[in-house]
Parts: C-alpha cells; structure tokens; sequence
C-alpha cells in the first residue's frame, strides 16, 4: 500500500464491495463501523489476556471471523461473496465454551459491569455487540442478510458475558 488516503470519500460516499457507491451514513456502512469497533475492542480485550490461553485463542478466532462478516455485509445483494462463514462452527464452539464455563453454576442476582479492568472491557465489548446486533436486525429487514450472522452475533455477546464472569 503505498498511500493511506484515496480522496475518494471527500464528499460523504464510500464504495462496498464490487465498487458499489452508497452514502457514508447508509445502514451497510453503519453495521460494519459498529461491527469494525466491537473488533477493535476484542483486540483490547486480548492484550489483557494471558497469552496463549483458550479466551484469546477463541477471541482471535472470533475477530478474524468479523472481518469475513463485514466482508459479507459489505457485499450488495445483487453480488456473491466469495469468502465462506464459519459462523455455524462458532456459534457451536461458544454454546460448548459457555455450558462448561456455567457448569458450575450461573452467578447469583444481577451482574454490574465491572470488577476486575479486564472484565469491564469484556462488559463493554458485549454492549457494543449488542448494539451490533440491533443495527444488523434493522438491516436485514431492509435487505436479508444471512440469517447465521445474526445468531453469531447474538451468540457472541452471550459468550462476552460468560467471559467477563470469569475474570
């Protein structure tokens, strides 16, 4: 890459995939900058993870499988992306991961956000995946967009929430 800056958002567009030009604020925009800032936050989160262990290598897991989805989102309807989810793999490793982290029981009442720095990140990551997820549901109604990417995305804040209960 030999310059950062194209000039060509200048004047408040942006192209999707295929070069596809839309509005700066359209929905598809919108989704992935909030799905671009849960990644960014999930790479917070990793660098106050124990190396190495199964939360980063899950997390990491996790944020290469958001690029493809903002791949997905940014493709138009009319296009096909070439790049395969693996959001049915991963909503399945996050309900196994869950059930044995909860096998010793659910906490008891309510849970603050909170507690230790890396379980605040982990609280906060899950609001921004949740809000993730209402911007992803607004666009579907508009144009579907595969029905695995939204469960993904709601599995994803559940798994969020397990982790942070055990920081």
């Amino acid at each position: 890459m030999k310059q950062i800056y194209t000039r060509t958002g200048d004047e408040g567009m942006t192209s999707l995939r295929e070069g596809v030009r839309v509005p700066k604020e359209s929905l598809r925009i919108e989704v992935n900058g909030c799905i671009d800032e849960l990644n960014a936050l999930l790479g917070i989160v990793r660098t106050l993870l124990p190396d190495e262990g199964e939360e980063d290598a899950l997390l990491k897991a996790v944020q290469r499988e958001l690029m493809v989805v903002m791949s997905h989102i940014a493709t138009p309807p009319e296009y096909t992306n070439p790049k395969p989810l693996r959001t049915e793999v991963l909503i399945a490793t996050f309900e196994q991961t869950m059930d044995r982290w909860m096998a010793a029981g659910p906490p008891a009442g309510f849970v603050l956000p909170g507690g230790t720095p890396l379980a605040a990140h982990l609280h906060f990551a899950r609001t921004v995946a949740r809000r993730a997820e209402r911007r992803l549901w607004s666009l579907h109604r508009e144009a579907p967009i595969e029905s695995s990417i939204l469960r993904f995305v709601n599995r994803l804040s559940d798994l969020l929430f397990s982790m942070a209960l055990r920081f």
